[in-house]
């Protein structure tokens, strides 16, 4: 009785959890970023090609100027599962990049034009540098930030999270923080060289404001227009996108040989299932045919 109470009480809750609201939180704290509906996300979610190239120009005109992605290499680019830029697109690109080689028969290093084999180079020569050039603080590779940056959405949220596979948190979070830029509330006293923002913890930001309306000029479709607006939540989620690809390259890989693992075990499982069954057919006759044996 108590277990029938205690399954059917948490069915009710799961089942409530559709319609629920976001917690509301207490003025002055740290909002949770909206989830925002992401094509890769589910057991059969895959990258938009399309948004994937846009991010990359997004992160290419703007975030370059300051943060790496130095865990990519320009032949990613061109690799299934990505952006899936032709090779020739990418041997052009690499071409306009400097990488630093050596040492040469004198025993000296170069530069050289950046071959499609290379990571992408930072814009600064060492992390030092960045810092110095950034107020004190190096500004952090982005390769990784997808997964580096999350927050926790607390009970019952996390279980309804998880009962439908919905990981893109790190994902809802940089959105939030790329648009999250506001004037600062009355009271708030930002310091010299920060910015308010509203999701981000604490609210002040060394970081100013990187996106702007406009900003990125996209290609132009056949009727002349971009495919999709020219505005800072366009930019902020094609960027995400981008750096959820650069955190999870092989993510498309990974879902279909999950797929096909699990069809395998469902087939081992019935398989062994009536193995068991035909082995152990015969077993149960026997003892009963046994003189002296009675079989409940």
């Amino acid at each position: 009785m108590g277990k029938t109470m205690t399954r059917a009480a948490l069915l009710a809750l799961l089942a409530a959890g559709v319609g629920m609201s976001e917690p509301a939180f207490p003025a002055g704290e740290t909002p949770v970023p909206p989830q925002l509906k992401w094509s890769w996300q589910g057991p059969f979610g895959t990258y938009d090609r399309a948004q994937l190239q846009r991010g990359f120009q997004v992160y290419r005109e703007v975030c370059q100027a300051c943060h790496g992605i130095q865990r990519v290499a320009f032949r990613n680019l061109a690799e299934p599962g990505g952006p899936e830029f032709t090779r020739g697109q990418v041997q052009a690109l690499a071409a306009e990049y400097k990488i630093k080689d050596g040492p040469n028969d004198s025993g000296e290093m170069f530069e050289r034009p950046a071959r499609p084999a290379d990571r992408f180079p930072w814009n600064f020569p060492n992390e030092q540098a960045a810092a110095a050039a950034n107020g004190g603080k190096a500004p952090p590779d982005l390769s990784l930030m997808a997964k580096a940056r999350t927050f926790e959405r607390g009970f019952p949220w996390f279980v309804w999270d998880a009962l439908r596979q919905y990981s893109e948190n790190g994902a809802d979070y940089l959105t939030a923080l790329l648009v999250g830029y506001k004037d600062a509330p009355q009271g708030v006293t930002v310091p010299a060289g920060g910015f308010y923002n509203e999701y981000y913890p604490g609210h002040i930001i060394a970081m100013p404001p990187p996106l702007s309306d406009g900003q990125v000029t996209y290609a132009k479709g056949a009727d002349g227009q971009p495919a999709v607006p020219e505005t800072v939540a366009q930019y902020a989620r094609d960027v995400t996108a981008f750096l959820a690809w650069t955190a999870e390259p092989h993510l498309e890989a990974r879902k279909r040989l999950g797929f096909v693992v699990i069809l395998f075990l469902i087939g081992l499982t019935a398989l062994m299932y009536f193995t068991k069954k035909k082995v152990w057919a015969d077993v149960g006759g026997e003892i009963e045919d046994r003189p002296g044996v009675k079989t409940v």
